[in-house]
């Protein structure tokens, strides 16, 4: 079949098979197996802070070495995914991230290594502080990889139509992973102690690792997948596509760094990634400490409204992956009618100022308020992951989305660090409630700020084809 000729997509969707929601499935446990390993700290982090004596500037400090490390890595590993291609690049991110997390069991006595050689410098530390944060850096480095592979398999196993909703699916995977880690840590934890919390669920990597190992092959040459699918798959790539000769060659010709950011589309995923990145990140590292510091919420008793809100999230991730194709079904363009999904998604997080106002009445009342503002940010982030793959050619793809990524976890890093200071201040002045309400405030206005600079920086779609 010669897929550089024009095909008739409705024609081909009868006779496709479904292999591409295998690969799918594969991206979500993924996924879920990251959000495992990231959120094992969070959950702990209280009887870990009262245990070691960290405050809420120390447990900032140690969630932000993850998230500049993070943001370093996305740069690269976005570039070593287009290098070494999409199946080696998720063997390499797992491991390195699984024995990140298993690292975290043995965070003191690394911490008393690092101190002694910091002392070497001058520099005086806590052992417990600096081990956590060596293990965090190696759990980002790992954990980089992640959604640069992710977006790539995505591109190259959905047409155009299907990426927002596949990515959708298997970003959900995060949802799945922080509703099931509440449930599983502290229950690990009680029972064998705070160490085998992070060996076991360090561990699922590796069993994930297999299953990729024996189910994945670029689709060209994946024997699992039929003719049909894969002319349904192509049905939309405006060039054609190359042959392995052409692709090896195509390969050869790096795509610099400075190439992509001369273009306007890189700056607004990069701004679009660095103001609501953020969010999610307070979401996911400050919650437990939320509930703790406002309602004296700790361990098992914050299982439930956790595993609520982070259901919550599921929705939004693959009810915001389906929502473009709405207008697309009324003749908008893919990019157009994920803006314009994209827009009504940025009002939704508005709701979060109302959680410390209304908190008072009762603690579910701020639960499923940032429930919403956590869902709309994963309905976000279904679509602004997938305007990447609707104007850039796949090879740099995951280059792109590491460049935005790391402009992601830039902007985690400042909101993280500001809700140290925030939080450490307004608790000396006896007023907690007003730290969390000024660090609500930024995490919902953010999404309409991030929209706005995105559409005036591309008013219009254009896919760039001059790499």
């Amino acid at each position: 079949m010669n897929l550089s000729e024009p095909v008739n997509a409705q024609a081909v969707a009868q006779s496709v098979g479904k292999y591409r929601w295998t690969i799918c499935a594969l991206l979500f446990f993924a996924t879920t197996v990251n959000y495992l390993d990231r959120q094992v700290l969070s959950l702990l982090a209280p009887s870990l802070s009262t245990e070691f004596g960290w405050s809420n500037t120390d447990y900032a400090n140690i969630a932000a070495a993850f998230q500049f490390v993070y943001a370093i890595s996305m740069l690269f590993a976005g570039r070593v995914v287009d290098k070494i291609g999409t199946k080696a690049a998720y063997v390499v991110a797992i491991t390195i991230w699984s024995l990140g997390a298993l690292m975290h069991a043995f965070s003191v006595p690394m911490g008393n290594v690092g101190v002694a050689l910091l002392g070497a410098f001058g520099v005086a530390a806590t052992p417990s502080i600096v081990g956590f944060m060596i293990s965090r850096a190696v759990l980002a480095i790992g954990e980089a990889g992640n959604f640069p592979a992710a977006i790539k398999a995505t591109a190259e196993y959905f047409p155009k139509k299907e990426r927002s909703f596949a990515t959708g699916i298997f970003n959900s995977g995060a949802n799945v992973g922080a509703i099931l880690a509440p449930i599983a840590v502290p229950l690990i934890a009680v029972v064998w102690g705070w160490q085998a919390a992070f060996i076991m669920i360090g561990m699922l990597g590796f069993i994930w690792m297999s299953v990729w190992l024996w189910l994945y092959e670029k689709p060209e040459q994946q024997k699992r997948l039929s003719a049909g699918e894969l002319a349904y798959i192509r049905s939309d790539t405006i060039a054609p596509v190359e042959t392995t000769e052409e692709a090896s060659i195509a390969a050869a010709k790096k795509v610099s760094w400075f190439q992509l950011l001369k273009y306007r589309q890189t700056w607004a995923f990069a701004f679009g990634k660095f103001m609501t990145d953020g969010v999610w990140w307070f979401f996911l590292f400050w919650l437990p400490t939320y509930l703790s510091a406002q309602y004296g919420m700790k361990g098992e008793a914050i299982v439930v409204p956790l595993a609520v809100l982070y259901s919550m999230t599921m929705v939004g991730s693959i009810g915001g992956g389906w929502f473009p194709s709405y207008f697309m079904a009324r003749g908008y363009a893919p990019y157009d009618g994920r803006m314009k999904a994209m827009l009504m998604i940025a009002f939704f997080p508005l709701v979060v100022l109302l959680a410390q106002p209304l908190g008072a009445i009762s603690y579910w009342i701020p639960v499923l308020l940032i429930g919403v503002g956590a869902s709309a940010h994963q309905a976000w982030s279904a679509n602004i992951f997938t305007t990447v793959s609707d104007m850039f050619p796949q090879k740099s793809v995951a280059s792109v989305i590491g460049i935005g990524g790391m402009a992601g976890g830039i902007g985690g890093v400042a909101l993280t660090k500001l809700g140290g200071w925030v939080f450490d201040y307004y608790k000396q002045v006896n007023d907690i409630h007003t730290g969390y309400m000024i660090m609500f405030g930024i995490c919902a206005v953010a999404y309409l700020v991030a929209w706005g600079v995105m559409k005036a920086l591309v008013p219009r779609h254009k896919e760039i084809t001059d790499l």
